[in-house]
């Protein structure tokens, strides 16, 4: 598990996505500070859950994009082309059917484009008053009303009770969607009850008291009563999740508790006498960041000797011997990993690093395909970028170094960074070639209006033909004079 900023375009969309945020307690995301996970493990799983819901709700499920938060709080948001949740959502949930209900919330949202149409309602409220409607708006999906109205004007508080009530409106058009995908899928209605009733005991013995009036989000209870009766109502209520899912989620919860959470206080949750894998899981991690290799080695070890099947175990593996320094013994598992799960960029970017670590040219070969392949699965993954730069470098292969790095530094939004390498790298690329052409693109894509050098010439470059050998001509040489010397 890391932390990265994973697309640039989706902060972009935050500020405007807060607003949407399904909050029972004061957030964290925000569009300039957010926190981006990348995950493989947990990744793959909201593909899984979220995917068919997706497809259930009319939308093409490979156009929107997931994002994990590193937040500890129950939040998701949807809107355009994106659905967020936090990783908090992963461990307040009890039940992977709980989950389905709050992503089949959020494609609620996606399906009736309710991000447009926010910008719609804040655009009608005026422009002037845009930006207070989004902070004030987010400071209250949040759980603080008070903030919220001090960002505004008394002008300003009636539009922002309209925007309000039209927010409202939305969530309950997304609490009746998700009831309707999840029956399309024949999936359990009652996850999405359990969370909203939580949440209602959640509110009630936190003791908060808000004016409801004042939310972008209906009331827990509001919601759980609105919903009671049709989700009881679906022949598909009772049906409860196996038992291979279950485990698969509490494996996920063991790892953001691991990872997430001081490692004492995980220690605490999953103690030694708890042989369980999730609890083997958990304690590899915590031992891991506590520095404690051989025990961390030792728990993870148990795991994939009985799961060798299990990509995530070598995974960590291959993870823990490589941040302490034992880079070699990391190829391994890092091998495993990617051959049980050779369409992971993340899995084949872990074993490229390893192989890099090593300095051996033949293994450098090996990682400069293992990053192109990375590359090819996520073009926009700036940090596999930076890493075939370094393996082309190692390789003394500068022009290309420099139009990976040119490719690194577009996709981290360094636009004048990207084209002073895509410069640099274009002498060394022969003309007409895709790497020319990407190189030459990139210029383009990031050419400032003003105060730049001139685009190079994208014409291919013609090489006038040297000319045909000529007969070498011999001097001129006067014709001999004949001297008759005979009269004397």
């Amino acid at each position: 598990m890391m932390s990265s900023r994973f697309v640039r375009n989706a902060k972009k969309s935050l500020a405007l996505l807060a607003a949407l945020a399904t909050a029972v307690a004061p957030i964290s995301v925000s569009a300039q500070g957010i926190s981006l996970l990348r995950d493989a493990e947990i990744e793959a799983y909201l593909d899984d859950y979220s995917r068919p819901i997706f497809a259930a709700a009319g939308l093409n499920p490979k156009s929107i994009q997931i994002l994990v938060v590193n937040d500890p709080t129950f939040n998701a948001f949807a809107g355009g082309r994106y659905m967020g949740v936090n990783s908090g959502l992963f461990t307040f949930a009890k039940t992977p059917n709980e989950i389905e209900g709050v992503i089949a919330h959020e494609a609620g949202h996606l399906a009736g484009n309710h991000s447009a149409r926010t910008a719609e309602a804040i655009a009608n409220a005026g422009r002037p008053m845009i930006l207070g409607l989004l902070l004030a708006a987010g400071a209250i999906a949040a759980g603080a009303p008070e903030a919220g109205i001090g960002l505004l004007g008394l002008g300003q508080n009636v539009a922002l009770a309209d925007f309000l009530v039209y927010s409202r409106s939305q969530e309950a058009t997304a609490d009746q969607s998700s009831i309707t995908y999840l029956d399309r899928l024949g999936h359990s209605t009652k996850g999405a009850m359990d969370i909203w009733s939580r949440m209602r005991n959640y509110q009630i013995i936190t003791g908060q008291r808000v004016n409801p009036f004042l939310q972008s989000h209906p009331l827990a209870n509001d919601r759980f009563s609105a919903l009671q009766e049709r989700a009881m109502a679906s022949p598909y209520f009772d049906k409860q999740d196996s038992p291979e899912e279950m485990r698969r989620l509490h494996l996920i919860q063991a790892k953001i508790k691991g990872f997430l959470h001081e490692p004492h206080e995980t220690l605490r949750d999953y103690p030694l006498s708890d042989q369980s894998d999730p609890a083997h899981y958990a304690r590899a991690v915590a031992y891991y960041r506590n520095s404690d290799i051989e025990k961390a080695l030792k728990e993870v070890r148990i795991l994939t000797a009985e799961h060798p099947e299990y990509p995530y175990f070598h995974e960590l593996e291959g993870q823990i011997l490589f941040e302490y320094g034992q880079t070699r013994e990391a190829i391994e598992p890092n091998r495993k990993s990617v051959a049980l799960l050779p369409n992971n960029a993340l899995m084949r970017l872990a074993l490229a690093r390893s192989l890099l670590a090593t300095s051996e040219p033949a293994l450098i070969k090996e990682a400069e395909g293992e990053l192109k392949r990375a590359t090819l699965l996520e073009p926009d993954n700036s940090f596999a970028w930076y890493e075939l730069a370094r393996a082309y470098s190692e390789q003394g292969d500068d022009a290309k170094a420099n139009l990976a790095t040119a490719e690194s530094r577009f996709h981290a939004g360094a636009m004048p960074d990207a084209n002073q390498f895509a410069r640099r790298a274009l002498p060394g690329l022969e003309r007409g070639t895709t790497e020319w052409r990407k190189a030459m693109d990139i210029i383009l894509a990031t050419q400032p209006a003003e105060g730049a050098p001139p685009l190079p010439s994208a014409r291919p470059e013609t090489k006038t033909p040297p000319p045909a050998p000529q007969e070498k001509k011999k001097p001129d040489v006067p014709d001999p004079v004949i001297i008759d010397d005979s009269t004397n």
